[in-house]
């Protein structure tokens, strides 16, 4: 574990682009992280990272539009993902202040409804979710794909389930937001 220092929960940049990839081990995501860093200048995306002493230690993206997730559009949803914490920074509340960021932001923006997937077999960060308010509401099989650094068509199969937290309640006592 590494000795709690000061923390900054900041918008990120184009500069942090390479930190995101974290040392190669995410950079076939570089495209997707590209993107959403495009869709954040249009203020359409929010991609928040945890720094300490000037070095990016966590993250998380958060899309604005997901008809899919409200067909209706009758409770504006903001959807949460790519949540990251570096292994040596975990359990020391970098994941739950960077979820009360990137909530008070929805909140700022009049969103009703948060939601975020989390894949079935990370027990830890559903353990998280469900702390800071979020039920299980759904499960979503996990079909996806994407276009790696490479230009190649990626799959992703990861069973989920999905979280929504009411944004519109007063946060709890105790909470961040």
């Amino acid at each position: 574990m590494v000795e709690r220092t000061a923390v900054l929960i900041r918008r990120a940049t184009e500069a942090d682009l390479p930190a995101l990839e974290w040392d190669g081990e995410y950079r076939h995501f570089r495209r997707v992280y590209r993107a959403a860093m495009q869709d954040a200048r249009r203020d359409l995306r929010l991609v928040l990272v945890a720094e300490v002493e000037g070095e990016v230690v966590g993250q998380v993206f958060v899309q604005f539009e997901n008809i899919h997730l409200d067909p209706g559009g009758r409770h504006p949803t903001g959807y949460l993902y790519a949540l990251r914490i570096r292994p040596p920074f975990r359990n020391q509340g970098l994941g739950t202040a960077l979820m009360a960021h990137a909530e008070k932001d929805l909140r700022q923006r009049k969103f009703q409804r948060a939601v975020i997937a989390v894949a079935k077999e990370n027990a830890g960060a559903l353990r998280l979710y469900q702390r800071i308010g979020y039920r299980v509401f759904a499960e979503d099989p996990g079909n996806w794909s994407y276009i790696d650094d490479e230009g190649e068509l990626r799959h992703i199969f990861e069973p989920s389930f999905l979280l929504d937290k009411n944004l519109s309640a007063p946060p709890a006592s105790g909470s961040l937001t």
